[in-house]
């Protein structure tokens, strides 16, 4: 790792090659903590390139614990995370409330590790138990329409690093790597970037891949739509910019969307706006959310007759019947 450090902190990157085998190495816990912390103190300092990312991803789904399910029209809906904004889990609410408009989800998650809860924490306080059997998996996506897979579970090498990421409480490359490995490989991903540098890289990378994607990024900071600014939306045909208005909502205050101070806070609030008890802007930032995502699919009509699915997922008690499904 030595030789490695020093070649990095001269300003050098790595090949695609040279990234997979670093990360599969990592994986292997052939470093020790100091050196692992080093290492991903470097993109800290600079933007991963494309190649790095390529590699780290390579080696990730290489070495991931193989699911096949039985659906394969899926969708993931997933923020990189370090915004440093603490938002509502605005991805996993609007996963559900897709769900609940008759799209399966196969939504990849992990506890927060630059924010206070991330989908794994909240999913953990709401009561639901982490599963790796398929067929378990399978009935969860026949039933409720989604199922979540708990990345460490799925992923040796994130569960080798979890305990150091959170420990460090930054934004890692490891962020840029969780929407990018879903094991299910889902055929639709919709993920939220935190900046367009990393929206770009993620762009080019994913235009090699046969599977959809649509790219979002708030243009005041934030990994999802956030109605609090305009949105640059990016996918295979080009990209767009779209204010709150052209998504048919008023525009959100950022204190109107923030989280809890815990897990504990961040689930009662996750539970009453599936419950019908959220505030208008947190209904419409993730109603947001999930019209764009279920238009992106192609399979139910205009974006407004999207956006009119969503608003019945989740006004009806659709969205909340498939938490309760998955809960069961």
């Amino acid at each position: 790792m030595k030789e490695i450090l020093q070649y990095l902190f001269n300003h050098h990157t790595l090949s695609k090659s040279e990234a997979k085998a670093i990360m599969i190495e990592i994986a292997q816990n052939k470093f020790n903590s100091i050196e692992v912390t080093a290492f991903i103190s470097i993109f800290l300092m600079r933007n991963i390139t494309l190649k790095e990312l390529e590699g780290f991803r390579e080696a990730l789904l290489q070495m991931a614990v193989p699911i096949t399910l039985d659906a394969d029209d899926t969708i993931d809906i997933v923020g990189t995370g370090g915004d440093g904004k603490n938002t509502i889990n605005i991805s996993t609410l609007a996963s559900f409330i897709v769900a609940g408009a008759g799209q399966k989800v196969t939504k990849h998650g992990n506890y927060g590790a630059s924010t206070i809860t991330g989908s794994s924490n909240v999913m953990e306080e709401l009561g639901y138990n982490f599963k790796t059997d398929i067929d378990t998996l399978n009935q969860d996506l026949e039933k409720a329409n989604i199922c979540f897979l708990h990345a460490p579970y799925f992923h040796p090498a994130l569960q080798s690093v979890g305990a150091l990421r959170r420990s460090l409480g930054l934004r890692t490359f490891f962020n840029l790597l969780g929407p990018l490995v879903n094991p299910a490989k889902p055929k639709f991903s919709m993920i939220g970037v935190y900046n367009l540098e990393i929206a770009r890289i993620y762009q080019y990378l994913m235009q090699k891949d046969e599977r959809d994607f649509i790219l979002v990024h708030g243009m005041d900071g934030y990994d999802e739509i956030s109605l609090t600014h305009d949105t640059k939306i990016i996918t295979k045909k080009g990209e767009e910019i779209y204010s709150s208005e052209d998504l048919g909502f008023d525009s959100v205050s950022p204190e109107s969307i923030e989280a809890g101070s815990t897990s504990h806070e961040t689930a009662k609030i996750f539970r009453n706006i599936l419950q019908g008890k959220g505030t208008k802007q947190q209904n419409s930032v993730v109603l947001a959310n999930a019209a764009v995502a279920l238009h992106s699919t192609n399979k139910f009509g205009s974006y407004d007759d999207c956006l009119l699915r969503a608003q019945e997922s989740l006004e009806s008690g659709k969205a909340l019947q498939s938490l309760q499904l998955l809960l069961e």
